[in-house]
């Protein structure tokens, strides 16, 4: 029996919303101290900017949950959806 990947309920990127929540929480994170997981470019120390970096290099373990109307959810990881 072969696995196939489910369906992805809407947009198959990352919506400005979700985006956005990755970004903030992992600013923070950076902020109070956790390790980066990408390789700093010169000059650049901001959290925001950090956080952005990681994202578009796909390095963070998150899954995103949606969530329809009728109650049901699909868990999506973030390596599975574009990020732009």
């Amino acid at each position: 029996m072969s696995k196939t990947t489910p369906k992805i309920i809407g947009p198959p990127r990352l919506t400005r919303y979700e985006k956005s929540r990755i970004i903030g929480a992992r600013a923070l994170q950076i902020a109070l101290g956790a390790p980066v997981l990408i390789e700093i470019p010169e000059g650049v120390t901001d959290p925001i900017e950090i956080a952005k970096l990681e994202l578009e290099a796909k390095v963070l373990p998150i899954i995103i949950r949606r969530r329809l109307p009728n109650g049901k959810y699909q868990d999506i990881p973030l390596q599975e959806l574009e990020v732009s």
